[in-house]
């Protein structure tokens, strides 16, 4: 999958420096002969050749016997699961030496931060009929502040995930809380309807960009093996924020006013950046590698700030590993930094991954996804308002069972994806490794991801279709049409969500931009999904307008066949032209170095 190892991304002139560094602090008086470049990378590689054997018998010795618990204490040695065994004596490095609890806390996090965005657009709702009063203007043009945030929740993060795949994560993640912040205070002061709409756009920019950072994080610390269960989480806070938000909305708005809205959007976001700033560590995989080499800057927690200073300070003055591990680490820090020159984001490239073939494919079918499952959020009101008389809080608490569907999905859906993955690995007689990861070159992803994903599909598209037809009574139970919302809040959140880790799949070194992509087609659908369903349901009625959405889905569902089938042969095609390319400027690079 192109890890990011530091020994193999130093040059051979820094090999040389790293030797002649090691005999200097040794004391080693026969200094090696540096004349034969090849000889001094040769012993370099040696030693980390017999680090590495060194670390491979220790974890032999360590490991248990097949069917035995792992606290208990192995009397027979070395294991008896070959599985096991081939990923212990594998000389490929981790792919994150992040600690399980370290990744659970990095990935809560990063739930939490992308709770902000949808919350935001949908605690909106209750208050709109408010403002609408307030500014003395009509549904229609208030109207306009939902379609501005939906635009600008699709573009901004074109440029923030491309910021965070060249500069590291938290710098992104940072900046865009910062800017979300300053617009939630100045929307709970300001006073005209001008101020409102630019402040929107505003606040949208800051918090979209969370959802595209968070896929990122998850494909920077979790293999193909493990990635469904931390991408679920990882999404969990932007598909159970839809329904919860015009309950928090509601309850704000009714009681204390819309302005008390967009002050507690703006504590929740400040109390969530402390900890954030604190503790997150930086993923980025071309910042930290796997996250073995310390970052710097502003890359930098407060903790890892903290932990480093204590280290150069508590190490003796005698110890001689100090100097050196230091050495590597700042040699190695300087070989990714070459790799990724600082340049100002480049939002164009999210638009060149919706050129190809089975990407282009996968973000017209998830966004078709999307805007059903939005146009259902979205009309809600409106139905439950004519249907049942109800009034905002009572209209908020109908989405409850809607969140607890999408909030189920990921408890699910990401244990499914990875059972599904080993057992693909299973009958293709291949080894999984959750520490390193599977190369997926010649594995075939797309039909592993998809499998799963349909019978959720058709569930929730069955769902989507009754939903439609109930809401047609004159007055149905009430319990028909919120159990159905839970059904389609499980199975389309799930849909969604098998999709997107195939999109991380498909870019696992430009996660945040194939997210960013993913993103932008989407929230333009919805945008214009959500613009329209309260004069389709109006025209066509409501059962025919659903059945409507529901065969749009069912039609172009036969996408996923054709993903599956000739999916691996595009990106296999990719993957050459990419070599390629990769190739083509390594020599204009050397050519230009004669020069």
């Amino acid at each position: 999958m192109g890890h990011l190892n530091p020994l193999s991304q130093i040059s051979k002139e820094t090999a040389m420096d790293v030797v002649s560094e090691a005999h200097r602090i040794s004391g080693d008086t026969a200094a090696p002969d540096l004349s034969d470049r090849d000889e001094v990378f040769k012993e370099t590689e040696q030693l980390s050749e017999e680090k590495q054997l060194e670390l491979n018998a220790e974890r032999i010795e360590q490991l248990p016997p097949s069917g035995q618990d792992e606290d208990e204490e192995s009397p027979e040695g070395p294991p008896r699961d070959l599985e096991a065994l081939a990923a212990t004596l594998s000389n490929d490095p981790l792919h994150s030496v992040f600690s399980k609890r370290q990744k659970w806390f990095i990935v809560f996090m990063v739930g939490c931060a992308g709770f902000f965005s949808p919350l935001s657009a949908n605690i909106y709702f209750p208050a709109l009929n408010t403002l609408t009063q307030e500014y003395h203007t009509t549904s229609s043009v208030m109207n306009l502040t939902l379609t501005s945030y939906m635009i600008f929740q699709g573009l901004a993060p074109t440029i923030f995930g491309d910021l965070a795949d060249m500069a590291g994560r938290r710098p992104a993640y940072i900046i865009g809380f910062i800017i979300y912040v300053g617009a939630c205070v100045g929307i709970a002061l300001q006073n005209t309807y001008a101020g409102l709409l630019v402040l929107r756009c505003l606040q949208s920019s800051g918090s979209s960009a969370t959802i595209a950072l968070g896929s990122g994080v998850a494909a920077d610390i979790a293999t193909a093996a493990e990635r469904g269960t931390y991408m679920g989480w990882v999404t969990t806070g932007p598909m159970i924020a839809p329904p919860l938000g015009p309950v928090l909305g509601g309850l704000l708005a009714q009681y204390l006013g819309w302005r008390s809205i967009f002050w507690f959007l703006s504590i929740c976001a400040g109390v969530f950046l402390i900890p954030f700033s604190i503790a997150f560590p930086e993923t980025g995989r071309n910042v930290v590698g796997n996250g073995s080499i310390p970052s710097q800057g502003w890359n930098m927690s407060l903790l890892n700030y903290l932990k480093t200073r204590k280290a150069v300070r508590g190490s003796p003055s005698n110890d001689l590993s100090r100097p050196t591990s230091r050495e590597s680490n700042r040699l190695a820090q300087q070989s990714l930094a070459r790799q990724r020159r600082l340049r100002f984001p480049n939002p164009l490239n999210t638009l060149k991954l919706i050129r190809e073939k089975d990407v282009g494919m996968l973000l017209l079918y998830n966004s078709l996804i999307y805007t059903a499952f939005y146009d259902v959020i979205a009309s809600l009101p409106f139905l439950f308002q004519q249907t049942y008389g109800f009034n905002s809080l009572q209209v908020g608490l109908c989405f409850i069972p809607f969140g607890i569907g999408c909030f189920a999905a990921p408890l699910l859906n990401g244990r499914l994806v990875d059972w599904n993955f080993r057992r693909v690995a299973a009958r293709l007689h291949v080894a999984v490794d959750r520490h390193r990861g599977n190369s997926l070159h010649d594995f075939p992803i797309e039909r592993t991801r998809i499998q799963v994903a349909y019978p959720l599909l058709y569930t929730g598209t069955a769902a989507l279709l009754a939903y439609g037809w109930v809401m047609q009574m004159e007055r149905p139970a009430l319990a028909a049409p919120l159990v159905l919302q839970f059904l389609m809040g499980i199975a389309l959140t799930g849909a969604f969500q098998c999709l997107s880790v195939l999109l991380v799949d498909l870019y696992p070194l430009s996660p945040s931009t194939a997210t960013a992509s993913n993103n932008l087609v989407r929230c333009l659908m919805g945008a214009a999904g959500t613009a329209v369903i309260i004069q389709m349901i109006e025209g066509m009625g409501r059962g025919w307008c659903f059945t409507f959405l529901a065969a749009v889905i069912f039609v172009t569902s036969p996408m996923m066949w054709a993903l599956t089938k000739w999916g691996p042969g595009w990106r296999e095609e990719r993957r050459v032209r990419m070599e390629k390319e990769k190739e083509r400027m390594v020599v204009e690079k050397d050519s230009g170095r004669n020069t």
